[in-house]
């Protein structure tokens, strides 16, 4: 059977109303997400502080279905592989920046059941993540220097997700910040099919005409 690219759509909940976790998130999907984005940061290899695996634990508690993806912007991912697992993961997607054995955490991740993402900052060369592309299931290019919401999504970064969708034709690539309705051309135009889109969806009068925008740009480009 061939294997096909297919557009995902993935909201961070990181601008939602966090004391509303569970809700928000149950709209999201039932808004037509295709997996949710979790946010996690550690206050080290980036200025800001969200949730931990306690959290996740909880919202798998009452969402029993959708897939999880954790968006691990910690020093040591290394440490939250087991603790997430258990919360019920689906997707590790972890920072090669801060690990000195990249292999390793990706061995650790997939016997632990879960899928392999490795994400690389602005400033990071794509190069960096290409030698690790075998034993990953996904590339995260970041558009926005990772750690806040909000931020301008920089365009310079599809020269990176271009290049992968060039010579991977088949690789899922995951583009995250500053994503929208704005900016879903240039992303899908360079070959992104995972897309996470924060503040775009999330304070979107109708979050399903704006799900529904950004898949069908994506699929569009796909199949061309």
């Amino acid at each position: 059977m061939t294997r096909h690219l297919k557009a995902l759509i993935g909201p961070s909940i990181l601008n939602a109303d966090l004391s509303q976790l569970y809700e928000e998130s149950q709209k999201l999907l039932d808004n037509g997400a295709d997996y949710l984005h979790l946010d996690v940061m550690d206050g080290q290899f980036v200025p800001n502080l969200t949730f931990g695996h306690p959290v996740v634990k909880c919202l798998r508690g009452k969402i029993k279905d959708a897939f999880f993806e954790t968006h691990m912007m910690v020093e040591k991912p290394e440490q939250w592989i087991t603790p997430m697992a258990d919360a019920g993961v689906n997707q590790y997607t972890f920072h090669i920046e801060p690990v000195k054995d990249v292999i390793e955490v990706c061995r650790k991740v997939r016997e632990h059941g879960m899928k392999v993402g490795v994400a690389i900052k602005p400033g990071t060369p794509v190069s960096e993540v290409e030698k690790y592309i075998s034993i990953s299931d996904m590339v995260l290019i970041m558009t926005v220097e990772p750690g806040f919401g909000g931020q301008k999504f920089m365009e310079n970064q599809m020269a990176k997700v271009q290049y992968l969708r060039e010579n991977y034709p088949l690789l899922d690539i995951e583009v995250d910040g500053g994503v929208g309705p704005s900016t879903i051309n240039c992303c899908a135009n360079a070959g992104a099919n995972m897309i996470v889109s924060g503040t775009a969806i999330i304070g979107s009068a109708d979050q399903a005409a704006t799900i529904k925008l950004l898949r069908s740009t994506v699929q569009d480009a796909i199949n061309k």
